[in-house]
């Protein structure tokens, strides 16, 4: 039996379906694709955060990462920054309801 090879596109929409419906099997039916697959492209999506392989130069390998940890970064200040801001909007409502109904 011939191994198949797979479009990084599709392992991701097939990830990203899996994390919506949160059930591989159903999913690896659909698509018909063995779960223990799905399981490993999930594994290898936890541990190395994408579902492509870095490059095999170094110096290739190196800018790849530094992209990567760009991207991260950036969104860890995105999400900081909206955390800052929820956290605001609820003492800003604590506030108001202690106004409103004092003990």
């Amino acid at each position: 039996m011939a191994k198949k090879q797979y479009s990084v596109e599709f392992i991701e929409q097939i990830i990203k379906k899996t994390q919506e419906t949160n059930n591989i099997a159903l999913v690896a039916r659909r698509h018909e694709i063995a779960p223990i697959t799905k399981y490993t492209w999930l594994r290898k999506k936890r541990q190395t955060g994408s579902v492509v392989a870095l490059p095999k130069a170094k110096e290739t390998r190196y800018r790849t990462m530094e992209k990567n940890l760009k991207e991260v970064s950036t969104e860890n200040d995105r999400l900081k920054r909206l955390i800052a801001e929820k956290e605001l909007e609820l003492s800003i409502l604590r506030e108001l309801r202690d106004l409103a109904n004092p003990r």
